[in-house]
């Protein structure tokens, strides 16, 4: 029977242009994101070897260059590219629930923000 354990990252914020209007990618905005990722451990929790998980600075800086890289129009599309990207950066990772907050959506009312969630397996 294998050992598995969950990496959360919570709350990674980053300034992006992400959404379907202009005015959106001309000014950006902030996005954050939470990415929970279920781990096979393998032998990493035995050696305790960074070596043998999920770095998750390395992990922080996959969904920084897919949050600042293109723009989409959608941040569920964003969620589904985070989760597919650490999946495949770390096979190790058998499941990618990738949530994205949007504070600053263009609705016409008062909130405090936008979010979707997208789960992944691999």
């Amino acid at each position: 029977m294998s050992t598995t354990y969950t990496i959360t990252l919570q709350n990674c914020a980053f300034f992006a242009r992400h959404g379907v209007h202009d005015e959106e990618e001309f000014l950006g905005q902030r996005f954050f994101v939470d990415a929970e990722l279920d781990v096979v451990a393998g032998d990493a929790l035995e050696s305790d070897s960074i070596d043998d998980t999920v770095n998750y600075g390395i992990a922080f800086t996959v969904i920084e260059e897919i949050v600042t890289g293109k723009r989409r129009y959608l941040i569920e599309a964003l969620a589904l590219d985070i989760a597919k990207g650490l999946c495949l950066k770390f096979p190790q990772i058998k499941r990618a629930k990738i949530t994205v907050r949007k504070p600053n959506a263009p609705v016409p009312g008062v909130l405090d923000f936008v979010q979707v969630s997208v789960e992944h397996f691999a």
